[in-house]
């Protein structure tokens, strides 16, 4: 019962688990003051015996310096081996003290988990990654690390967080305010993780929804992608006036660096590269880090095209932020995957990748870098090109002031504000497309004063099917992956007692003729994917769910509700027998939004952010084609109340 209550949950979990919150605090405040005046001291004597000024006398030491001269004097320091190291982002999984001092490492990551992980605590990942931190600043010249995590959509690894709308929803509210709220809700519980990098957003126009990343584009409209790019500077914060562009730009320690992927053109179907995918990237150009496509564009994969990533991105565009690769893209620039690897880390560098997601061969990465060096198939320059940008990237986001993780911001883990805002979202997301089968007689909204009601579908008592892939884990799963309510506050352990919107529950038993319902509610949609694994030549609603609205909506008045990364095959039949149909997305934590709008506590907002299609072979769509004949075309949606 304590997971249904209004307090903030994380905690409650925690308390649960018998860990006093107290002497946790305090036990990481001590460890923390103890290891930064042990860093200080050792930094110190190292420079000392070297015969160097003090650290106060380094200019790369100095907060009041300028960035570019700080990163300047730091370079000139550098060993080839530490340039190096820094160009190198390994997995958590394989990082150690030992190695992060052996290698110089410059940055660590986590994949987003597998299927049956234990539930990932922030603080638990925050002293982790402090453990990490520890080991940076000690070495040489005492070069923090730089952390990186998959938040596409909150911080959506960690139990207790708020996770909010797919992509897919946030475009179809179309407003772009709240999608920069959202960034600055994100930040505050990923840098309460201890994290200060996240491999977001995802700023992709998607022309098809057959592709199984359709979940993670805000729509197929360029415009809408555009607009929607205000989340970077709610995740990094407002660019003062005047800031230059193609600079990255941190706010300060409530933000996190942000990374626009993925470039260039995944997602597209059309040649136009310019005009319609990369004009979100020119969008957002004080984004800190940019990640090139797995895709290919004339033949070349994009990790090895010099001209998109060099010429266009960085020389064009003025982007001097950093290049990161995907996991494992320079493996995966190999046919068959991982052959011909130093040709391959020869032909990512030069392209202009700065630092590599390794994110486990990192020796082998290391030892073919160092000997592409030496023996001049990669110049210096080059080198010195990569390490500026990354350097830049963490003296902006003032990791050298502010290595370690700040616990006071766990308090904003799945707190009452951030889920309200998810909540929002929600609401906002919805996109009604059928209310009423006669025009005249709208279904919705629905009277919440009814003696029964009948709610039922695969996704009605769901969290995990709700929140979609790249939830807990990679692929997401099925069940109570987190403490939050399903959609419309249905409780596993209470279907029959009334939930907030005080209407009476009744699981679905199948035959329900005789019962007295006065009408139904039947959530259904896809189950979890994530990447290529949700590639679908015909997306459908799966686990028979349409036959289940079928059979529901012949005997009762029916409202459906889709859960849903995209557009999908819908029966005709299905759709003519239901009394109202809304698209949900994949609301993620807080289901209680989609019960705000079908009782009428707000109306509905959203507009389809894709072309609802008739039948696969439409796709792809073009809504300035001549023949264009959705179902639902883009930027429908309706509303309950007439205008």
């Amino acid at each position: 019962t304590a997971l249904g209550q209004e307090n903030n949950c994380y905690a409650v979990w925690k308390l649960v688990h018998v860990r006093s919150w107290s002497e946790k605090q305090k036990k990481l405040e001590r460890r923390r003051h103890t290891t930064l005046e042990s860093t200080k001291a050792i930094l110190l004597d190292r420079m000392t015996d070297a015969g160097e000024v003090t650290a106060m006398d380094c200019v790369y030491k100095n907060p009041n310096e300028g960035v570019e001269d700080r990163i300047q004097d730091l370079l000139q320091r550098m060993t080839v081996e530490e340039k190096i190291g820094q160009m190198t982002q390994i997995h958590r999984a394989v990082s150690s003290a030992a190695i992060i001092k052996d290698f110089f490492i410059g940055s660590v990551c986590n994949s987003a988990g597998k299927s049956g992980n234990k539930d990932a605590l922030s603080e638990d990942w925050a002293e982790m990654i402090d453990g990490f931190q520890t080991a940076a600043l000690e070495t040489r010249l005492a070069i923090p690390i730089i952390y990186g995590l998959d938040a596409v959509h909150g911080n959506n690894k960690f139990y207790g967080t708020t996770i909010f709308s797919h992509n897919i929803g946030l475009g179809a509210t179309r407003d772009y305010d709240l999608a920069r709220i959202i960034g600055s809700a994100t930040a505050l519980e990923v840098r309460a993780s201890g994290a200060h990098w996240v491999f977001a957003p995802c700023v992709a126009v998607c022309k098809d929804p057959r592709w199984g990343r359709c979940l993670e584009s805000y729509s197929e409209d360029t415009d809408v992608v555009c607009n929607m790019t205000s989340i970077v500077s709610g995740l990094q914060g407002p660019p003062p006036e005047g800031h230059p562009a193609g600079f990255p730009f941190l706010a300060g320690r409530n933000n996190v660096v942000a990374c626009a992927k993925h470039f260039v053109g995944d997602g597209g179907t059309e040649m136009d590269l310019e005009r319609i995918h990369m004009a979100p990237y020119l969008n957002c150009l004080a984004v800190s880090a940019v990640m090139p496509s797995y895709s290919r564009w004339n033949g070349r994969k994009l990790h090895g095209d010099r001209f998109l990533m060099t010429e266009i991105l960085k020389d064009k565009f003025g982007f001097k932020g950093c290049l990161v690769s995907d996991w494992s893209g320079i493996e995966k620039m190999g046919e068959p995957r991982g052959s011909n690897y130093r040709e391959c880390v020869e032909a990512a560098i030069n392209t202009g990748i700065d630092m590599v997601m390794v994110p486990y061969r990192y020796e082998k990465f290391i030892n073919e870098l160092t000997s592409l060096v030496k023996d001049g198939k990669i110049l210096m320059s080059r080198i010195d090109d990569a390490v500026e940008r990354i350097l830049r990237l963490k003296f902006t986001a003032g990791l050298f002031e502010h290595p370690f993780s700040d616990i006071s911001l766990l308090k904003f883990v799945g707190c009452k504000e951030h889920r309200e805002i998810a909540r929002e979202a929600v609401r906002k997301s919805l996109v009604l497309l059928k209310n009423g089968k006669d025009s005249d007689k709208p279904f919705l909204p629905l009277d919440r004063n009814a003696k029964r009601v009948l709610v039922a579908g695969t996704h009605a008592d769901n969290l995990g099917f709700q929140c979609g892939g790249w939830s807990k884990t990679w692929q997401g799963q099925s069940g109570r992956i987190t403490c939050r309510h399903n959609c419309l506050g249905c409780r596993q352990s209470n279907r029959r007692s009334r939930n907030k919107s005080g209407l009476r529950e009744d699981s679905f038993g199948g035959d329900f003729s005789n019962e007295d319902f006065s009408y139904a509610i039947v959530a259904v949609g896809e189950a979890p994917y994530a990447e290529s694994r949700g590639d679908d030549p015909e997306p459908s609603i799966h686990f028979d769910g349409d036959s289940i609205v079928r059979l529901v909506a012949e005997k009762i008045p029916t409202v459906a509700i889709l859960m849903t990364g995209r557009p999908l095959v819908l029966d005709m039949t299905m759709l003519e027998k239901v009394e109202a149909l809304v698209a949900a997305w994949l609301p993620g934590t807080e289901g209680d939004g989609i019960a705000d709008s079908v009782f009428g506590d707000y109306d509905f907002t959203g507009k389809l952010p894709m072309s609802w299609f008739r039948e696969t072979e439409q796709l792809p769509m073009n809504p300035e084609a001549d023949s264009y004949d959705p179902l639902f075309p883009l930027g429908f949606g309706l509303k309950c109340k007439r205008e």
